[in-house]
């Protein structure tokens, strides 16, 4: 066990955070943490990295682990580089490696000193603890997984954007393979590639790892255990998010059974108190059920986190077919180029999704379409009979109170039926009356969507909806929007939401944009169309003339990098047999050298055994799709 919670619990002032919560870390665990925006997971976080020291109940960290936290807000040396930012994380290392240096040379100096050999030893531990040999190995391993090309790791920390530098903390948190890895929306500011890279290299990691996300897809991938802060308390789920929803909604359906069944013995003790106390005859077995009703606990009803959000969006006014018209659309920010001439149409009842990295122009491009921004070149329209809403990234702050927001542009409606509302987008009791430049982002954003759906429009504009919102929030969002028969254009970096879309994305990178058929088309893993041709049984012919030339080339390749890595194999025995020769290893110069050629032969080896694996898992999907065509 690294890590123990005992009837923990955090109050601040009166009010109940966390309460009685009981819950074991184990090796190997990869937990993700879930629950409503304000339901205690920051909290818990602070917790477990000491910055909340004033709880209750006990909180326990093995002996000897060491947590890693990745800290939103760290400032790093500004006038290191990258590469440089990454070698502090192996400081105690480096330092552990200079004063080897100077005990071997001492230690040449007085060959049968205990002392310096117990002292070598000690630091050759340290360096052989943290992986010290393959540290530069490593680092470029992580920096490169990280989205960081070469190119850019003599690049001063101090100029890097906030979304670089975020990518920067965790490459260095990852670095520094603590044995409990506590990470915070860590999917933020990441392209797809290094979303799938981070999932990939945190399945493998040899320690534990909490992390709070409201990335269903990140959480699909990499947890095995969901811890749901809901009710100041945690309950812990098997399995990933997926897998979750159906135990939490069994345990629901138990909870609520049993609370009904309280409910209907304590109305039917009451009833049998009122008939029978005034009794002469049965006085003593009223009094009896009397205490029985007044020592009756009646189970808590459940609170349905995936379900306090009930809305859709509908429209009243047909558009014409075409609705959104883009031709040869330019735009230019001063003497960048966002966009090279683009033409496309979105007609009605589509759906488009505009992605790519940070800084691309995603949201310069939607105010264009949306109106707010005119274009450099070229032209967009709207088709007749557009009704448009848009929702922007960053929602502005307003003044008033939440039921104003609806009132004043709905003022024929009566007070019930703002609040009735108003409680399908989670806005209940006196939360209606909470001041607009109090809310918080996801509230705000709730707020905004309770506007668009009684705008009815048939033409969403939507950028980065999904912000701030928690988990069970955007499964609503998802849902609505899925069923939603208007037009919808998007800019989003939610993967989950992409792929329950199911429909074209707009990619936008370094001025170009190129359109993809579906989510997994852009990940690289959908089946390119195949050229139309006028007879079925050509169209065959040529699939399976193609299939075969590919399969040839997969097994020469494969064939080739198996003999590479025989080849890598053979030269890092022979390179282990120099490091342990008596002239290599009394020759601290030589000796490093050795070790650096390790480090990089261990490199290439990890590449090709990548690409070789790539080649065979290819490979297998065409032997398939044969066996399939032949059977």
């Amino acid at each position: 066990m690294l890590i123990s919670l005992d009837h923990l619990g955090k109050t601040f002032g009166e009010k109940v955070v966390l309460e009685n919560v009981t819950a074991n870390v184990e090796p190997g665990d990869r937990i993700g943490i879930v629950g409503q925006n304000g339901a205690g997971k920051t909290t818990l976080l602070k917790i477990l990295t000491r910055e909340y020291t004033d709880y209750n109940g006990e909180f326990t960290l093995a002996r000897g682990v060491t947590l890693g936290y990745l800290e939103q807000n760290a400032a790093p040396d500004a006038s290191l580089d990258v590469y440089g930012e990454m070698r502090t994380a192996f400081a105690g290392v480096l330092d552990a490696m200079a004063q080897m240096q100077i005990v071997e040379r001492r230690m040449a100096a007085e060959p049968g000193s205990e002392e310096l050999a117990r002292r070598h030893a000690e630091l050759q531990a340290i360096v052989d603890a943290a992986d010290g040999y393959n540290m530069d190995v490593n680092i470029k391993k992580v920096l490169g997984g990280m989205g960081f090309a070469q190119e850019t790791w003599q690049k001063r920390v101090g100029v890097l954007s906030g979304g670089e530098l975020t990518r920067l903390r965790l490459a260095k948190l990852l670095l520094k393979k603590p044995d409990v890895l506590i990470l915070d929306e860590p999917t933020n500011h990441l392209d797809f590639a290094t979303m799938e890279w981070l999932e990939a290299y945190l399945k493998a990691y040899s320690g534990a790892v909490l992390v709070v996300s409201h990335d269903r897809y990140f959480l699909d991938h990499v947890c095995t255990k969901i811890w749901e802060v809901a009710g100041k308390s945690v309950t812990a789920y098997k399995g990933n998010f997926s897998a979750y929803l159906p135990q939490k909604e069994a345990a629901d359906a138990l909870q609520q059974k049993q609370h009904d069944a309280d409910v209907a013995l304590a109305a039917k003790l009451q009833d049998y108190v009122d008939r029978n106390l005034v009794r002469a005859s049965t006085t003593k077995m009223a009094q009896s059920r009397r205490k029985q009703l007044e020592k009756l606990e009646i189970t808590e009803a459940p609170k349905n986190e995936q379900t306090q959000l009930s809305f859709r969006f509908e429209y009243d006014v047909e558009p014409w077919n075409e609705l959104v018209i883009l031709k040869n659309l330019t735009i230019r920010i001063g003497a960048r180029t966002l966009l090279e001439p683009f033409s496309y149409i979105v007609h009605r009842g589509e759906r488009l999704v505009i992605a790519g990295p940070n800084g691309t122009g995603k949201s310069t491009l939607m105010q264009v379409l949306d109106g707010k921004r005119r274009p450099s070149g070229g032209m967009v329209r709207l088709g007749t009979g557009a009704r448009p809403s848009i929702f922007v990234q960053q929602q502005s702050r307003a003044g008033g109170r939440v039921i104003d927001a609806i009132w004043d542009k709905y003022p024929k409606f009566t007070e019930l039926e703002v609040r009735s509302h108003l409680a399908r987008l989670g806005f209940r009791g006196e939360d209606v009356f909470k001041p607009c430049e109090a809310l918080s982002g996801g509230e705000l954003a709730r707020l905004r969507f309770a506007e668009i759906v009684l705008e009815r429009p048939n033409l969403l504009f939507l950028d980065e909806p999904t912000n701030h919102l928690d988990i069970y929030t955007r499964e609503n969002l998802t849902r609505a929007l899925m069923a939603y028969t208007g037009t919808l254009v998007l800019v989003t970096h939610d993967r989950y939401l992409m792929d329950q879309l199911a429909c074209p994305i707009l990619y936008l990178e370094d001025g170009r944009a190129v359109l993809y058929e579906s989510y997994d088309a852009l990940m690289g893993r959908g089946k390119p169309e195949p050229e139309p041709v006028k007879e079925e049984a050509a169209a065959r012919q040529g699939y399976g003339k193609e299939q075969r030339r590919r399969r040839a080339e997969l097994r020469a390749k494969v064939k080739k990098l198996e003999e590479e890595m025989e080849q890598l194999g053979a030269r890092e025995v022979e390179l282990e047999n120099e490091i342990n020769s008596p002239d290599v290893y009394n020759d601290p110069m030589l000796l490093r050298e050795k070790s650096d050629e390790g480090d990089e032969l261990r490199f290439h080896q990890e590449e090709v055994f990548a690409a070789w694996d790539a080649a065979v898992e290819e490979q297998k999907q065409y032997e398939a799709a044969q066996q399939e065509e032949d059977g």
